[in-house]
C-alpha cells in the first residue's frame, strides 16, 4: 500500500509493509469554498452576535490587528486584505499589525513578506510581539487561578482590536484560534509560563478537542474577556489549505460555531488501540522543528497503546530548534522521567516549560522515531528519541517488534484519533 504523507511542502511517498494491519486516518475532507474572498467578505458583513465591522470602526479610530506567527497555515495572505478592504476608511498609519507570536521566534523581513503579502508589509506598521518586555505591556489583573495577566499594551492602547486566526484541534488547549490570539498570542512571558505549567497541562482535560472545562483554554477565554476584543474573524482550511469556513462577530459565539466546523472534520474515533503509528507534522509550515512535532506525536499517541511505537516524518528544517529553552531542557535530562519530574517541581518556571513537559509524558508512553532532514541523529539522540534514516525499514522493524496493528496520520495533527 502506498502512501503519501505531509512532509515539508513537497510531501513523502511511502510504501507501507505488506505485513502491517494498517488504518488510514485522515481528516473528513471539506471542499474549499467556492469564491474564499466572497465568502470572507459576507462573514465580515453579516457576522456572529455582533455590528458589521465596517460598523465597529469609523476613520478616526486607531486598530490593532492581531494575526498568527509563520508556525500556524493561516492564509494571512487571504484574509488579511480583505479585512483590510473592509475597513479602508481608517488611514494606514493608523493601523497596527501585530505579528501574535506569544514566546515563539519573530518573523524575518522575508518571512512576513511571504505571509503577508508585499503590498501590507510596505504600507501598515507591523508590530512582532514581545512576550519578555514587560514594559510594553499592561497587566489587566489576576485570573482566577491567581495568574497576573499582562498584555499588549499595542493591542489594548487600539480603539479597536481585532483577532484574527485558524481553528484547528490543539494539542493542550482543545483547539487553536479564538482566545489564544490573545493568551498567548500577545501575552507576557509569566502568564504563558502560568497558563503552561505542568500543574495546568496535567488536568485531563488539558488535551485535544476540549475547552470547557479544560484549566488552560478556559484561563485562555478568561484573558481575552478581560482585553475586551472587538471583532474576531477566524477561519478554518483542508489538507490543500483552502478555507471551508470563516467565522466572524463576537469572540465567543463566533468561535463556538468555528470550533463545531473544526470538531466535525478533524476528530476520528477508533475502536482499539494500534501497536504502531506513522504520524506527521502536518507539513510546512507546523513541521518546522522538533518543537512543533511534538504535536504530530501526540496525536498519534491518542490511539496507540503504552509500551507501542510512533514513527514521525517531519522535515523540522529550523532545527530543534535552537532558540528558546527546549533544547536545554531536554538535554539537561537523563530520562523522560527525570524531565517530567523537574517540570513538575512545585515553582517550575522556564521558557518552554510546556514542550518539555508533553515530550517527557510521550516518550514514557511509546517508542518513538523520528525522520527528519533537518535534524542530525545527535539531535534526535539527545532528545531521547531513536534517529530513523528509513522510513519503510523502521516501519517492518517495529511491526516485527511491537505488533502488525498500524495506524498512518498522513496529515498528523489535522485530524485526532480517539478512542471510543
Amino acid at each position: 500500500m502506498d502512501i503519501h504523507l505531509a512532509y515539508g511542502q513537497r510531501g513523502l511517498d511511502v510504501t507501507l509493509p505488506t505485513q502491517a494491519q494498517t488504518t488510514v486516518i485522515a481528516p473528513r475532507f471539506i471542499p474549499g469554498l467556492e469564491d474564499e474572498e466572497a465568502s470572507m467578505r459576507e462573514a465580515l458583513r453579516h457576522p456572529i452576535d455582533s455590528p458589521p465591522l465596517h460598523d465597529l470602526v469609523s476613520a478616526c479610530d486607531t486598530v490593532a490587528i492581531v494575526f498568527s506567527d509563520l508556525t500556524r497555515p493561516q492564509p494571512r495572505e487571504r484574509m488579511l486584505p480583505v479585512l483590510l478592504d473592509e475597513i479602508k476608511e481608517v488611514p494606514c498609519k493608523q493601523i497596527t499589525l501585530i505579528n501574535g507570536v506569544g514566546t515563539h521566534r519573530h518573523s524575518s523581513d522575508e518571512e512576513l513578506r511571504r505571509m503577508l503579502g508585499d503590498d501590507i508589509v510596505d504600507r501598515y506598521r507591523i508590530v512582532q510581539h514581545d512576550a519578555t518586555d514587560q514594559a510594553s505591556m499592561v497587566c489587566l489583573g489576576e485570573t482566577r487561578a491567581g495568574h497576573a495577566a499582562w498584555v499588549s499594551k499595542e493591542y489594548l492602547q487600539a480603539d479597536v482590536k481585532i483577532l484574527t486566526g485558524f481553528i484547528e484541534p490543539h494539542i493542550f488547549a482543545g483547539f487553536s484560534g479564538g482566545p489564544k490570539a490573545v493568551l498567548p498570542a500577545v501575552a507576557g512571558a509569566e502568564i504563558i509560563l502560568d497558563n503552561h505549567s505542568g500543574p495546568m497541562l496535567s488536568d485531563p482535560r488539558a488535551t485535544w478537542g476540549i475547552t470547557r472545562g479544560n484549566p488552560v483554554w478556559e484561563e485562555m477565554l478568561e484573558v481575552a474577556r478581560m482585553s475586551e476584543p472587538d471583532f474576531l474573524f477566524n477561519v478554518t482550511l483542508n489538507r490543500e489549505k483552502q478555507i471551508t469556513g470563516v467565522f466572524c462577530g463576537a469572540l465567543e459565539s463566533a468561535y463556538e460555531a468555528g470550533v463545531c466546523m473544526a470538531r466535525e472534520s478533524a476528530m476520528v474515533s477508533v475502536d482499539a488501540p494500534f501497536d504502531v503509528a506513522l504520524t506527521t507534522n502536518s507539513g510546512y509550515p507546523l513541521d518546522l522543528n522538533l518543537y512543533q512535532s511534538v504535536k504530530g506525536i501526540s496525536a498519534a499517541a491518542q490511539v496507540v497503546r503504552p509500551g507501542g511505537a510512533i514513527l514521525i516524518a517531519s522535515e523540522c528544517w529550523d532545527g530543534v530548534p535552537d532558540h528558546g529553552k527546549y533544547r536545554a531542557l531536554l538535554s539537561a535530562a537523563h530520562s523522560p522521567q527525570e524531565l517530567l519530574d523537574q517540570v513538575l517541581v512545585p515553582g517550575f518556571r522556564e521558557m518552554d516549560q510546556w514542550e518539555a513537559f508533553l515530550h517527557a509524558r510521550l516518550c514514557l508512553h511509546a517508542d518513538i522515531h523520528v525522520y527528519a532532514d533537518g535534524l542530525s541523529d545527535e539531535d534526535i539522540r539527545v532528545a531521547m528519541l531513536t534517529p530513523c534514516r528509513d522510513i519503510q525499514a523502521t516501519l517492518r522493524e517495529l511491526i516485527a517488534r511491537y505488533g502488525p496493528r498500524l495506524c498512518v496520520l498522513p496529515e498528523g495533527p489535522m485530524v485526532i484519533p480517539y478512542l471510543e
